[in-house]
């Protein structure tokens, strides 16, 4: 019998809210996390990205949050990355009016005086990095003293990145009495700590495996030459669809950014070393179906969420089994299938062997041949090969994707971490 958000105790409200976004079936995480979250236990959740975590925690606290005061938020969400947190309070937003509970977030690279004055009007549920919020309450805009409900999302990535020692300054300043829920891909490690210093007797609920985030993926291994691996990307994508090209560093990342549009692919660049707006700008022409190709470094494997995403491309290969885990989970988002292609050179075919041994992928090194792609979920005919662009690529009257290279720039729409 299929459970549905009413048996689980959401308020009637937020259901039909949730109705009418087309949302009537929970998650497996959703059902394992929402009716001990709304009980106020503290939860640890294990689930690969992509996986309606921010449902999970977002319809318990919409459903219990009290109102503000200025500068006094009364649910906390700590994010690794800026995209990450952005999307999170933009998934939440419908919920949040629904309730008439206001939504903010903070996050670096942007101005103080929007968030500033935000949080002076009151917000209920704050999305934040650990960074920028620090700075907030070192200069008096935060006060965490009131804070019911917090949430450390994608808590090993928060590791990863070096940010536990922020999470737990920011943890110690709000009330013991709240309640804390964490999410993470994995829950050991540092994340261990966290649980262990900061939950109640937290219940614990996984869904699937700590691998999960390629088990809905074909996975490819091309053996190509170094300067190949423009044209064979460029043909992929092209014929394929929209998809995410991912680069060991910021310079690589701009130089095959130009070097797709020169051969014919619409594609936007994204990393660290750019600015808020700019991140802003690629990652929603991408999500919007008006670029081909969003060219990115590893920060962004966890902080971009885009449903419809065909193919994961590894231009240089991941430093680990993590790092390939997190990109891949790009695609095949939510039970969609999608494509995972690596382009091996020959002096990382070593390295790419001890990769896939690591991860438990056994597929053959073998020639790009497009046409292999199809078991993917879409035809690529090997003949196919982009033309240099000459002028601005044109947005598709069709975005149904049904039909030629509109396929490839139909619309995209952002979907829950």
């Amino acid at each position: 019998m299929t459970t549905t958000f009413a048996d689980l105790g959401v308020p009637n409200d937020i259901v039909g809210t949730l109705s009418r976004q087309g949302i009537t079936e929970p998650f497996p995480i959703q059902a394992a996390v929402i009716r001990d979250a709304l009980a106020g236990r503290d939860v640890s959740g294990r689930a690969p990205t992509g996986s309606g975590k921010t449902l999970a925690f977002g319809i318990p606290i919409l459903t219990n949050v009290a109102k503000s005061t200025p500068n006094k938020p009364r649910a906390l969400v700590l994010a690794p990355t800026r995209e990450l947190a952005e999307q999170i309070r933009r998934e939440l937003l419908p919920l949040g009016k629904t309730r008439r509970r206001f939504i903010g977030s903070v996050y670096g690279g942007v101005g103080y005086g929007p968030q500033i004055q935000s949080l002076r009007r009151g917000v209920d549920v704050l999305v934040a990095c650990p960074g920028r919020l620090l700075d907030l309450i070192e200069q008096g805009h935060v006060d965490l003293s009131t804070v019911q409900m917090a949430v450390i999302d994608e808590a090993d990535r928060m590791a990863d990145m070096g940010f536990l020692p922020d999470v737990k300054r920011i943890l110690d300043l709000t009330p013991r009495s709240r309640v804390t829920w964490l999410f993470s891909a994995t829950l050991d490690g540092d994340v261990a700590v966290l649980r262990k210093r900061y939950q109640k007797d937290p219940v614990t609920h996984s869904v699937g495996s700590e691998f999960d985030d390629h088990s809905d993926a074909r996975h490819y291994f091309w053996k190509v030459g170094a300067k190949e691996r423009i044209a064979e990307a460029a043909a992929v994508i092209e014929a394929g669809g929209p998809a995410i090209v991912f680069c060991r560093t910021r310079r690589g990342v701009d130089r095959v950014a130009k070097q797709l549009e020169q051969a014919g692919v619409s594609a936007s660049s994204i990393h660290g070393g750019r600015s808020q707006s700019q991140r802003t700008r690629a990652l929603k022409g991408f999500a919007d179906g008006r670029v081909a190709a969003l060219v990115a470094t590893d920060v962004a494997a966890r902080g971009i969420h885009v449903s419809g995403v065909e193919t994961v491309i590894h231009f240089d290969p991941a430093d680990d089994a993590k790092a390939y885990l997190h990109r891949s989970g790009r695609t095949a988002r939510a039970g969609a299938s999608g494509v995972v292609l690596s382009l091996v050179s020959e002096e990382v075919v070593g390295a790419t062997k001890a990769l896939q041994r690591s991860i438990g992928i056994d597929a053959p090194f073998t020639k790009p041949d497009t046409a292999q792609l199809s078991e993917g979920g879409f035809r690529i005919d090997p003949s196919v090969r982009p033309k240099p662009r000459t002028r601005p690529m044109k947005r598709p009257k069709n975005h149904s994707g049904k039909s030629g290279k509109g396929r490839g720039n139909r619309q995209r729409h952002q979907y829950y971490s």
